[in-house]
């Protein structure tokens, strides 16, 4: 199953609703991912652009759009950034693929 890296920011509302009572969003995020066919490989909080980072594996691209139009349709976030990732041993398939083609820039 494939691999996705999730970054979330929180808006202000929702931090403000957090420190006034507080509670881990993975006993509600988890539960949603699983639902959809999916799996927590491991969530962290994080500092800078983003509040937090997941990643998760989920059946296809499709499920990864349902699942972050649904979290963002909540209202408690301000960016939801997925970037899908790639096995070592896939990259190197995709190395030799690439020795196989030959792109020509344009002249100029």
């Amino acid at each position: 199953m494939p691999h996705y890296l999730f970054q979330i920011s929180f808006t202000a509302d929702a931090f403000a609703k957090l420190v006034e009572k507080p509670e881990n969003r993975l006993e509600t995020v988890i539960p949603m991912v699983e639902a959809l066919g999916g799996s927590f490989v491991g969530s962290w909080l994080s500092f800078g652009e983003y509040d937090s980072a997941a990643i998760v594996q989920m059946p296809d691209d499709i499920t990864v759009k349902a699942f972050s139009m649904s979290a963002m349709a909540g209202g408690g976030l301000r960016r939801f950034d997925v970037t899908p990732l790639m096995s070592f041993e896939d990259g190197v398939a995709a190395m030799h693929k690439a020795g196989t083609i030959a792109y020509t820039a344009p002249d100029a």
